[in-house]
């Protein structure tokens, strides 16, 4: 059993983390709801939006995991919280370099090796352990900082969306970075807050590929 989180506070037990475990309900929601709008969304299916597909499933794999995570608390456990998320996180930025970035496949390729690069600089320079496990977390949240300042500068309609994501993200990994350091003051915790922040996070981002049409749809190559 491994003593990651203030709610746990190395107890053994399936429900030892209750409001952790139970949180990971907003991932299902969001998942389903973000599932609802892409049926309805004119002129997309699996054929031409088979990568949003892929992102509403991993979205539901992040709260299922999570849930295995937050309820045994095992090695295996974390494998499987992590790998959606990883899995996440990479397919989103190619999605939207492609969408709503317009890059061209060598564009998308480089934004992607870059972000690779970018986590392997910050895992050799910063222990893995630092800011409670959040380290690993700064790379997507310096590039969603990044998108919403490229649709700014391009005057995009959805550059207002993209900051309050970079907020939201911000927000959540502030409160999940503080979690053991606030356990005197409160016993809870504060991850389950990552969890419902990250539900709305994941849920808007895939609302704005989903309102961005293929280009392919738009008459592009």
């Amino acid at each position: 059993m491994l003593d990651t989180y203030c709610e746990r506070a190395g107890n053994p037990g399936l429900w030892t983390e209750p409001l952790n475990l139970v949180t990971n309900l907003a991932f299902l929601i969001a998942a389903a709801l973000a599932a609802r709008r892409f049926v309805a969304a004119p002129g997309l299916g699996l054929r031409n939006g088979w990568d949003l597909a892929l992102l509403i499933v991993l979205l539901a794999a992040i709260g299922i995991g999570s849930a295995l995570w937050h309820s045994v608390a095992t090695g295996w456990a974390v494998l499987a919280d992590v790998i959606p998320i990883m899995l996440f996180i990479n397919v989103f930025l190619l999605s939207f370099s492609w969408r709503v970035l317009d890059l061209g496949v060598f564009g998308v390729i480089g934004l992607w090796v870059g972000y690779q690069a970018a986590n392997y600089g910050l895992m050799v320079l910063v222990p893995v352990d630092a800011l409670n496990g959040s380290v690993g977390y700064l790379p997507p949240l310096a590039f969603l900082f990044g998108f919403w300042a490229v649709l700014r500068r391009r005057c995009h309609p959805m550059a207002g969306t993209m900051l309050v994501a970079a907020g939201l993200f911000t927000l959540s990994l502030t409160l999940r970075t503080v979690d053991k350091t606030l356990c005197p003051m409160l016993p809870i915790g504060t991850h389950f807050l990552w969890h419902l922040l990250n539900a709305v996070l994941l849920y808007v981002l895939l609302d704005v590929l989903i309102r961005k049409p293929d280009k392919s749809l738009r008459g592009e190559v």
